[in-house]
């Protein structure tokens, strides 16, 4: 298993300019770059590969965002903008050479409403032929897709590991897979390691995230019993740390941050990568 860092810990979306980051993520201990990238058209994707090869960093994931706009299943425009969005990041992350994009891009975040269960029926009918669309595109790139499900006050769709396992089987492309959020789990799963280890080798990527959004290690997640399960399950993918500092007024109102939670992106990456490398290792071997 891979251990890096997302780049919402130093920016709301990837720019060209955030790749002075790299020798930092590098120094601080990351095995790779997660580039959290809303505009991919704004970027030299050739430059940015030889970036990232300068650090040291390759296959590197790229994670997508989400906002209002871009919603498989809002109106006919939001549709066709997200479906957009997705296939120009599909090509994107190929251009790079990454070998999956992550996120929740069945809806926009944020979107919770009751919904009759014919409403629920038609828009997972909905996504599911959106998806079926872009895993074609994906598994042409040689990319997989890693669906996010979302805590309860982030999405009314797609909560836990499972209902991204029911959508999984529905779509029925092997180039679509799940991104489990440590976060999220923490909210919405009866019992994560046991979420884990029924999803199996559907997990294709997973958030290292505090209950607290902080510094992993330091919050109440039962990452022992995380890393059993992947253990279990035989995953060797990647795991990143993904936390918003308070100071970044994007990410922090989306994610509900309104206390710092560690003093610098040197000291969460630092000890969060410390302390997850040191547990994983340690299951390893039990």
């Amino acid at each position: 298993m891979r251990f890096g860092l997302n780049t919402f810990l130093v920016s709301s979306a990837f720019t060209a300019d955030d790749a002075r980051h790299f020798d930092s993520f590098r120094d601080w201990g990351a095995d790779f770059v997660e580039l959290a990238v809303l505009e991919p058209e704004k970027l030299d994707a050739a430059a940015l590969r030889r970036a990232l090869d300068g650090a040291g960093f390759v296959r590197n994931p790229v994670c997508g965002m989400f906002p209002p706009q871009f919603d498989l299943r809002g109106d006919e425009v939001q549709q066709r903008a997200c479906l957009d969005y997705m296939t120009r990041l599909i090509d994107f992350a190929a251009e790079i050479g990454s070998p999956l994009v992550a996120g929740p891009f069945y809806s926009c975040v944020g979107r919770c409403n009751l919904h009759t269960a014919e409403e629920k029926k038609a828009q997972f009918e909905l996504v599911a032929g959106h998806l079926r669309k872009l895993c074609d595109r994906a598994s042409q790139a040689g990319v997989l897709l890693a669906l996010e499900p979302l805590n309860r006050f982030e999405t009314d769709f797609i909560n836990t590991l499972g209902q991204a396992a029911e959508m999984i089987r529905t779509v029925g492309s092997p180039a679509l897979k799940i991104h489990a959020d440590t976060f999220h789990m923490h909210i919405e799963e009866d019992n994560s390691s046991d979420a884990l280890r029924e999803a199996g080798t559907l997990v294709g990527h997973v958030h290292a995230s505090a209950n607290h959004r902080g510094i992993p290690g330091r919050d109440q997640v039962d990452w022992t019993g995380v890393f059993e399960a992947l253990r279990d399950i035989g995953y060797a993918g990647d795991m990143a740390i993904e936390t918003f500092p308070p100071d970044n007024t994007t990410i922090a109102r989306a994610a509900s941050i309104w206390m710092p939670r560690y003093q610098t992106p040197e000291e969460v990456s630092r000890a969060g990568l410390e302390f997850l490398r040191a547990t994983w290792q340690s299951i390893r071997k039990s």
